[in-house]
């Protein structure tokens, strides 16, 4: 599998912050535009992303990261969901724990098998649009999901925006209940933030980290204005939300830092902003996006 050496900016490296078991408020508003951040972290190394785990396309698209999209062994995932009877997710402003918080935005996200590869979307709209990374389901011709209570369903793809590596799904059918996440916050270095996705196949698996930066660029795809955060994910986790402590999505799922080229999660993982995600210009590269 193709390699491309990749050498980021040495000025103002930002280190992997340690993992928090708890999250705290932070302020925002849907699609707050993030603060350009003063430097660019220095990681040295190799980078790939890749579509499919143990063969597929591979596609580089972003500095010392791979696709977070894994390959599944081509049969069906079962999904084991949060709860039969979901809580819808929150308003603005409440603070929540972690188990709450897996409760609350739990059922809004979906399992995606496109293929071989293995990802992850998140409901961003009461009629089940689900919102996703594009490369999880680039040049798939059968893409299903598995919502949270086990429903399964087809999906094509309604809209993508491969400079933003977004895109959205419509289910040919959807669950009894269908729960939307709540989109938008701004982000700060330091704030705590929860990923919810399917790394290696483990679906529904939560974990815990914080903004470790700003406003992160790639030299390969054309992506920029990425946040970087260091909650655990690995291939499979790819188009999942990046959770505020309010349970906000702000953030979509995309690559992880791979220096030694082994595909380990090194504690640098990056998301594409939720405005961005959106079509706004915000954090990153202006045009429109997928509609939601």
């Amino acid at each position: 599998m193709e390699r491309v050496p990749q050498q980021a900016d040495a000025a103002g490296a930002a280190g992997a912050a340690a993992a928090q078991d708890a999250v705290a408020p932070e302020a925002g508003a849907r699609a707050a535009a993030v603060p350009e951040a003063g430097a660019r972290g220095a990681v040295a190394g190799r980078a790939r992303r890749r579509l499919v785990a143990g063969g597929g396309a591979l596609v580089v698209v972003a500095a010392l990261a791979y696709w977070l999209g894994s390959g599944s062994g081509g049969g069906e995932v079962a999904a084991a969901g949060p709860s039969a009877t979901p809580t819808p997710t929150p308003t603005p402003g409440a603070t929540l724990t972690v188990p709450d918080l897996y409760e609350r935005v739990g059922p809004s996200v979906v399992v995606i098998q496109a293929g071989k590869s293995l990802g992850t979307g998140v409901i961003a709209a009461d009629d089940g649009t689900i919102l996703t990374a594009y490369h999880v389901v680039k040049g798939a011709k059968d893409v299903r999901l598995t919502f949270a209570d086990g429903t399964k369903a087809k999906a094509v793809v309604a809209s993508s925006n491969p400079k933003r590596d977004v895109a959205t799904l419509k289910p040919a059918e959807l669950p009894e209940l269908v729960v939307p996440a709540t989109l938008g916050g701004g982000v700060a270095v330091g704030a705590p933030v929860v990923a919810i996705g399917n790394p290696l196949g483990l679906t529904y698996s939560v974990s815990t980290g914080v903004v470790s930066g700003l406003n992160r660029s790639a030299e390969e795809g054309g992506l920029s204005g990425l946040i970087q955060f260091d909650a655990s994910v690995n291939p499979g986790s790819s188009g999942g939300p990046l959770l505020d402590g309010r349970g906000l999505v702000v953030g979509i799922v995309v690559s992880i830092a791979d220096p030694g080229g082994d595909e380990a999660f090194a504690g640098i993982a990056f998301a594409v902003p939720i405005g961005v995600a959106l079509g706004d210009e915000g954090d990153g590269p202006p045009g429109g996006g997928p509609l939601i």
